[in-house]
């Protein structure tokens, strides 16, 4: 039997009492979360929906989110995680590529309809049968003739042992970015999930006295396996914040004693960039019970990682992953020197190549694409099986299109996304090593840079640049600087000073909307 729910039963049993979710000054303990998911899972089966029936799940870092996702998986049902932004007709495309049976959606709010939203496209497709709206309100049993996920539990039992699963029975589905074409819904099976939950406990050297702050997505595999199925195996807490505020996450910090922090390096980031935060918060007061930062979802500045650390006084150990690896695949060490720039080395039972164009292996310190093979390798793109063939090949190994390099110590080092990278006048330039190279301009906060079309070099580079407060930062500075420190291929022609920039729900950098602006 393999059951990524079972995690939640044994703690159930082992320390009932202790917290396992925590959200505002509602604490639920690990018996009264594994209540809960019986009530919904017993409510599932008395529907008919048992043992590879698909359910999507939309809702955002609330307590419900948990309570659903491990009823879904102690039913043997698999969980297909929505993100919260969607519109209704991207909604309606995830229950149909799916096959979702079911449909549990938050009601939302006024700035986020996700249930009005979630509403349209249930109504729009014939292959889901069930629908139900978490409202914030237990009481209020139904909302615009869909029912609720109150009345759902108020059907269900108390007490439920998970359905026994095979190995390769999938899991979770969950969907990629669709930054090329539509996305594409990764299959994991439970062994993926149980192994890569397994794998971030030791890394860690997570315990059940941790206290996980989750600012991350849970739809998203970063908060959902490295946090809360960590914490759910550890026995620990997972502190839920709705969405990401860095002045909101410095407060659960302190006020929880939080202990281990996952973000995006943009999270990173804005926690530096609190206006007066060491006369808001208590800086030292969180760094004695902050013991580890994790940082992923894309590569962490050097420069950001260097202040983090000088800052908070906390290691931040970098990973590297993709939803197709459930997700990590490469981290450092935390009782091994970390390599700042690194994400780290392959993590047991997973190995890393880089290889060249022709497939061979590239040599040290040479650049190719990282290609990954291991048990958080996916089953393959649901429903999909040329975009599967596409990526899997040469017996089961992961073709990331990410472009990256090995030292002699093994570390991987990720140097862009090979979709990112910029040929100006036939001459390959990396996005990433132009970002570096401005956030090390005193006046700069955070940059990005594309590649733009060019009617002689084909493409140009541009970058897009974050000023510090009252700096006075103008295109002529941000060109001599890096026409000193970069090779006259690389550096950027054009400059576009900004206050913000457009970012993912996990915190990514959405390139493809600069290259429209």
């Amino acid at each position: 039997m393999l059951n990524l729910a079972t995690f939640l039963e044994f703690n159930a049993k082992e320390s009932p009492d202790a917290p396992a979710v925590i959200f505002g000054d509602l604490s639920i303990s690990f018996s009264e979360l594994d209540q809960r998911v019986n009530l919904i899972a017993t409510a599932l089966l008395d529907q008919g929906i048992g043992k590879g029936d698909k359910i999507a799940l939309s809702c955002p870092n609330l307590p419900y989110f948990p309570m659903i996702y491990y009823a879904i998986l102690k039913v043997g049902a698999v969980v297909a995680p929505l993100n919260v932004l969607l519109k209704s007709n991207e909604i309606s495309y995830h229950l149909e590529d799916s096959q979702a049976k079911a449909f549990f959606c938050f009601e939302g709010t006024a700035d986020l309809p996700m249930g009005a939203e979630g509403k349209k496209a249930f109504e729009s497709v014939d292959s889901c049968q069930f629908m139900w709206m978490i409202t914030a309100d237990p009481k209020q049993l139904e909302k615009d003739s869909i029912p609720s996920l109150s009345s759902l539990m108020t059907k269900g039992r108390a007490a439920f042992t998970s359905t026994p699963c095979n190995p390769d029975d999938t899991a979770v589905i969950l969907y990629t970015s669709g930054t090329t074409g539509k996305p594409k819904g990764a299959e994991l099976s439970q062994s993926n999930l149980v192994m890569n939950t397994l794998v971030c406990k030791d890394l860690f050297k997570a315990q059940s006295s941790d206290k996980m702050l989750v600012v991350l997505p849970l739809f998203h595999s970063f908060g959902q396996t490295v946090q809360m199925n960590c914490s759910i195996l550890t026995g620990g807490s997972i502190v839920l914040l709705p969405r990401f505020d860095p002045e909101a996450a410095l407060k659960s910090m302190e006020a929880h004693g939080i202990t281990l922090f996952a973000g995006v390096p943009t999270m990173y980031w804005a926690l530096l960039n609190v206006p007066d935060v060491s006369k808001k918060f208590d800086l030292a007061k969180i760094a004695s019970t902050l013991r580890l930062g994790v940082s992923g979802g894309a590569s962490m500045p050097v420069e950001i990682m260097k202040q983090f650390v000088e800052i908070f006084k906390v290691p931040v150990l970098e990973g590297y992953g993709l939803s197709e690896t459930s997700p990590v695949a490469t981290f450092n060490r935390i009782d091994k020197e970390p390599k700042i720039g690194s994400v780290g080395l392959p993590v047991l039972g997973v190995d890393v190549k880089i290889i060249n164009a022709d497939g061979s292996e590239a040599k040290m310190d040479s650049e190719g694409e990282i290609v990954i093979r291991g048990h958080n390798v996916m089953k393959g793109y649901f429903g999909k099986k040329e975009a599967t063939e596409e990526v899997l090949k040469d017996e089961g190994w992961f073709h990331t299109g990410d472009i990256g390099k090995k030292d002699s110590d093994g570390f991987v080092y990720i140097v862009d996304r090979l979709k990112d990278m910029i040929i100006r006048n036939g001459y390959n330039v990396y996005p990433r090593e132009i970002e570096e190279t401005l956030l090390t301009h005193p006046d700069v906060s955070m940059a990005a840079v594309i590649g733009v079309p060019h009617n002689e070099y084909g493409e140009e580079v541009k970058a897009f640049v974050i000023p510090k407060p009252n700096s006075k930062l103008d295109d002529e500075m941000l060109m001599g600087w890096c026409k000193e420190k970069l090779a006259s291929y690389k550096y950027p022609r054009i400059y576009e000073i900004c206050s913000e920039l457009p970012m993912t729900a996990t915190g990514k950098i959405l390139k493809r909307e600069l290259k429209n602006r």
